[in-house]
């Protein structure tokens, strides 16, 4: 909704406008705020700090329209004025754009033309609306992404590699932090969102440690990805650090954080994935890898690290396991021969 003042001491202006945008108002695209004069105008613009354009004339008692377009200039800067009057001599004029007016319309008002200047001026508004926007995107981008991830992402090669979709070979680890869904709904959302964002931190540090990605955070899950050189090696030693670190923390007035944890190697086709209508992709990995691991982790008890036989093949040498059993698996017309990574 875009909110207008109109400032003008002729009583039925107010009228006239209620009715030459009754159907904007009655859509709810505009919302008209109005005063008598400019002093009444800036207590109103104070009131209504979403105000985006002015109306104004120029000729008004207590404080005439320059004055009040200096003022909204100098204290408002990102609200345009029009002014609309009937002393529209090239003086005024001049004055009025000087003043930092985005456009001039002359008494008896044209409504038909004063309807496609506040459609220009909206497209100003808002084109402002999104600098600001993309601006505020870009700073906290900065806070969390490296410069050089960013000079990367103004080039050609970054545009290109937004399109291509591989099959890639890696292990998928699903690291959930247990019984949080009980905190969430009894303590505050600050405590909720403090206390997970303190247990991500540690789990964070230990997959990045051995060369993970995080892939994307699930409520108070994490999915991680490895990939590279001993792949499965180093999510498992990921994931033994984190059950590690979190187990230490035992004097949490809260909540003491275990995490169930399913890990699963294999094929996986990355590639980024989303919605073109949202503006809003993901560059992940999906296939029967991620799946399998998801489910092993949903069976996976706390202080847990479960595999599947196939994974444990390869790394038993490495790792000290227990046969959990077999599992009846969704979407799996196999049933599953789970181990469980002791250390």
């Amino acid at each position: 909704m875009i909110k207008i003042l109109v400032v003008d001491d002729e009583p039925d202006l107010e009228t006239l406008i209620r009715q030459k945008f009754r159907q904007k108002i009655r859509e709810g695209a505009y919302e008209f705020v109005f005063a008598e004069n400019g002093l009444t105008a800036l207590e109103k613009i104070t009131t209504h700090s979403d105000i985006d354009i002015v109306l104004s004339d120029i000729n008004m008692p207590e404080m005439d329209g320059l004055t009040l377009l200096g003022r909204l200039n100098d204290e408002w800067p990102l609200v345009k004025s029009v002014i609309v009057s009937a002393y529209g001599d090239m003086e005024n004029i001049r004055s009025a754009m000087n003043k930092g007016a985005f456009d001039f319309i002359t008494k008896p008002i044209n409504f038909e033309d004063l309807s496609l200047t506040v459609e220009k001026t909206i497209k100003q508004v808002n084109q402002i609306k999104d600098s600001i926007r993309a601006v505020q995107e870009n700073n906290i981008m900065r806070m969390y992404v490296d410069e050089n991830v960013l000079q990367f992402m103004g080039t050609k090669k970054f545009e290109e590699s937004l399109t291509e979709n591989e099959t890639v070979e890696g292990t998928v680890a699903f690291i959930d932090i247990c019984g949080f869904t009980a905190v969430s709904e009894k303590e505050s959302p600050d405590t909720v969102v403090t206390l997970l964002n303190k247990y991500f931190d540690i789990m964070v540090k230990e997959i990045i440690n051995q060369g993970g990605i995080i892939d994307k955070f699930i409520g108070d899950c994490i999915m991680a990805v490895f990939r590279g050189d001993f792949h499965i090696d180093r999510a498992i030693d990921a994931s033994l650090a984190i059950k590690e670190q979190l187990n230490k923390l035992t004097d949490e007035q809260v909540f003491l954080p275990r995490v169930s944890i399913g890990i699963h190697s294999g094929e996986m086709i990355s590639g980024n994935i989303g919605s073109a209508a949202l503006r809003r992709f993901d560059y992940t990995v999906i296939g029967d890898t991620v799946n399998t691991a998801q489910r092993l982790q949903g069976i996976a008890g706390e202080n847990q690290i479960y595999i599947h036989e196939e994974c444990y093949e390869s790394i038993k040498q490495s790792f000290q396991c227990k046969h959990i059993g077999t599992f009846e698996v969704k979407n799996k017309t196999k049933e599953m021969i789970v181990y469980e990574v002791l250390g």
